[in-house]
Formats: C-alpha cells, sequence, structure tokens
C-alpha cells in the first residue's frame, strides 16, 4: 500500500508541476537529483547524509552539520531537502558538500539514490519517515538518527491501524527527541534506543545571535544602536519603546496595528510573512503612522518615520535585537514562527492561540516569557501591563532569554554519543 501511495504521489508531483511553479522546481529537481549526485559524489569520500524536509528542519540540522565539518573534516557532507522552500532558499549552503532534492520515496528511487552517494551514516531532522530508504540502510548497515524528533499520541505509529507502518521506526538506530513524552511514546510500541537531549533549535539561535548584523538603517529608525543583554527592557529606558512584529499575517497585523496606531510613543517594525504588493498594501492601508519601507529608505528617512516596514528577507534575526517586545505571527492560522529568534534577545514574545503543538511555546508561557493572546482585547491589556509596569516587562524579558540559554546543549550532546 505505501509503494502504491508513493507512486501517486510522484505523478501528483508531475501533474501538479504543469500548473505551479513551485512544484515545477520540486519535480525537475527531484528527476536530476540521481544525475548531480553521479557528477558530484567524489568515489573515495566518506559522507554523512542530512535530510530536511523543508527550511524549518534545515534550520535545526544546521548546528550538527557545521560541527560535525569543524570538528571531523574527514567526512563529506550531502544535504537533501524535499520542499522547495528549503532548497530553493539553502542551495548554496556554504556547510554541505552537496544539496540535492531527494526523489520520491519508491524502491527504485531510493536503491539508485543509495547506490549513488553510499553514505556512511545518515541523519533524518524531526518527521522524516521514508519507508523505503530507511529500510534499504537498515539492511545495508548504515547507521541512521532520527534528531529533534517530537512524538504524539494521535500519530500514526500509535494508532491501532499504524502498526505496519510504525515498522519504520525500528530502522532508525538511535531517536534523539525533544522531551521524556515523546521516549515514553515510543517505549509503548517496544522502541527504546531513545535519548531525551531537546532541540537543536535552541544551538541555532545562539548561533543566529552571534552572527547578528549591525543594521544602520534600523538604527536610525529606532535612534539608537541594538541594546545590549545587560540593559535589558524596559519602558523607561532613554531609547524608544520598540515593538518587532515578525512573520506577522493579516489576522495578526489587524490587531497589533489598531492598537500601536493610538500610541505614538512606540515604534513598530513589521515584517511581514509574505511579502507582495498586495499585502504590503494592505498593511499601509491600515497604519496611520509615517511610515517607510526598508528598501526605500535612507537613514534620514527611517530616523523620520515611527513604523518601519521591512520588505525583504533575511533581517528579521537581527532586527529583533532593537526590539523592546517581540510578536510572533500565525497564531490565528498556519500556526506560530519562530518564537526562539525573539526570545533570544530577552524580550516577552507574544503569539496567538495556534500553539499548543509548538514545544518552544508552552516553554516560553511556562517560564513567563511568553504571552498567548485570544484577540485584541487580550493583547490590550497585555500591552497596557507591559508599558505600565517596568519590572514587569524587564523581569518577562529576562525569563525568555535565561529560558532559551536553559535548553540549549542537544548538538553537543548528540554528537558526544554518536560514533564518528
Amino acid at each position: 500500500m505505501y509503494n502504491i501511495l508513493m507512486y501517486l504521489m510522484q505523478f501528483g508531483i508531475a501533474v501538479a508541476s504543469l500548473f505551479s511553479d513551485k512544484v515545477r522546481k520540486m519535480w525537475r529537481g527531484q528527476r536530476e537529483a540521481v544525475r548531480v549526485l553521479r557528477e558530484k559524489v567524489d568515489p573515495d569520500a566518506r559522507y554523512i547524509w542530512f535530510h530536511a524536509a523543508s527550511l524549518g528542519e534545515f534550520e535545526q540540522g544546521r548546528p550538527l552539520m557545521e560541527q560535525i565539518r569543524a570538528e571531523h573534516p574527514q567526512y563529506k557532507i550531502l544535504l537533501t531537502f524535499f520542499s522547495p522552500s528549503g532548497y530553493e532558499v539553502r542551495k548554496n549552503y556554504q556547510g554541505a558538500d552537496i544539496i540535492c532534492y531527494l526523489p520520491v520515496d519508491t524502491v527504485g528511487n531510493a536503491r539508485e539514490f543509495l547506490r549513488t552517494v553510499r553514505p556512511v551514516m545518515a541523519f533524518f531532522i524531526k518527521y522524516e519517515f521514508w519507508y523505503n530508504y530507511l529500510h534499504i540502510m537498515k539492511y545495508r548497515g548504515i547507521p541512521t538518527y532520527s534528531v529533534s524528533s517530537i512524538f504524539r499520541r494521535d500519530q500514526i505509529f500509535f494508532r491501532w491501524y499504524g502498526s505496519a507502518y510504525g515498522r519504520v521506526l525500528r530502522c532508525f538506530s538511535h531517536f534523539y527527541v525533544q522531551n521524556k513524552i515523546s521516549k515514553s511514546l515510543l517505549h509503548t510500541i517496544g522502541i527504546d534506543c531513545v535519548t531525551v537531549v531537546g532541540d537543536t533549535r535552541f544551538d541555532r539561535v545562539l548561533q543566529i545571535k552571534a552572527a547578528a548584523k549591525r543594521l544602520p538603517i534600523v538604527e536610525a529608525f529606532v535612534g539608537s544602536g541594538p541594546r545590549s543583554p545587560e540593559q535589558g527592557v524596559s519602558v523607561s529606558d532613554a531609547a524608544p519603546k520598540v515593538f518587532v512584529a515578525g512573520s506577522s499575517w493579516p489576522p495578526d497585523e489587524e490587531i497589533f496595528i489598531d492598537y500601536l496606531n493610538a500610541r505614538k510613543d512606540w515604534k513598530l517594525i513589521i515584517a511581514p510573512h509574505v511579502i507582495g504588493e498586495e499585502h504590503l498594501k494592505q498593511i499601509l492601508d491600515r497604519l496611520d503612522r509615517k511610515t517607510v519601507r526598508y528598501t526605500q529608505a535612507t537613514e534620514e528617512s527611517a530616523g523620520e518615520a515611527d513604523c518601519l516596514i521591512v520588505d525583504c528577507f533575511g533581517l528579521l534575526s537581527s532586527i529583533y535585537h532593537y526590539g523592546s517586545v517581540a510578536y510572533v505571527g500565525g497564531g490565528f492560522g498556519v500556526g506560530i514562527h519562530n518564537v526562539l529568534e525573539a526570545a533570544v534577545w530577552d524580550m516577552p514574545v507574544i503569539f496567538g492561540p495556534n500553539n499548543k503543538k509548538f514545544q518552544e511555546a508552552q516553554g516560553l508561557l511556562a517560564a513567563g516569557g511568553g504571552f498567548e493572546i485570544q484577540d485584541s482585547a487580550s493583547f490590550g491589556k497585555l500591552m497596557t501591563r507591559l508599558e505600565a509596569d517596568a519590572d514587569f516587562l524587564k523581569q518577562s524579558g529576562e525569563a525568555a532569554g535565561k529560558f532559551v540559554e536553559r535548553m540549549t546543549g542537544a548538538t553537543r550532546k548528540i554528537l558526544s554519543d554518536v560514533s564518528l
């Protein structure tokens, strides 16, 4: 049944590629993957294979790749993606020797792929459980690890009808899971090669923080340089209060823009998740503030504005450095985006109600550094308290930063356990 589904998936991708440029890139990339590997694989090299479905999983695997590359240069790194949203963004990543798409998990594709690469070990990030690739690697004795994985009771592996597919989990040499619940669930189906190490994303955000850029346009906008961790965040600081909204969607923007339109003492930075002219126009139409777009700004015009719209990619993690309070979007729809990139800068993080499946958000809530809102009223109540109570603002920001720091170390735990 599984193999029939894979052939149907392959056919579906082919058909969808006729109508979608994004799917067309994936279809071509998957078809060309083995040719790319035949051209680039060094037959005398020893490859460690990392597979990430998309960009988020890549960020979880990145600390492992970079530490292996730094400490074990005798290996080469192969990185594969399933989604174009990962591959197209990171196809020029310098931390891997070869980057390509992963062909659909048919028996023929898996055999040809593994015959060409001959990896000495493999790391599958989070939710990747490709039946044929994993069974062939187990048959060939290739150590295979599941990293930053997380399991929930409602997944197919733990249902009465999922036992056949659940056998794929026995192909892994070891699981490095995020929490104790995952370990307990795996134990219920007889899998005990499990270690709780946490999430490598915490290590990654510390790397991102260390590499943060100084942004003259943003510094001119806020009227000062980035805040140091020693300063903390306080409404009584001489520097202006800065509200940073990252990866926002229209339902998020309706809430915070309506509130901040009436609070001229706040500087507002909006980095929307979708950067398109139609969405940007919606934001501009809603704003009642002097606004400038990042790509059109000079230091002079940014300094005169009190709202900055970030209409380009790649800056958000550094922009958080300048904030007093962060809002991370997606919680009224697809699910919240990366809260850790904001929390690492020692400031409170606000997000919508669709956060229950995001362990890092639940951890922030429990630590007192994250805050869930349900609507405009709850957002206004929270913001009023953050504005009025400088100690509460500072303490919640410190709680966010300490939570991130406390959860780091998964990368080192994994690599100290794996035989390299």
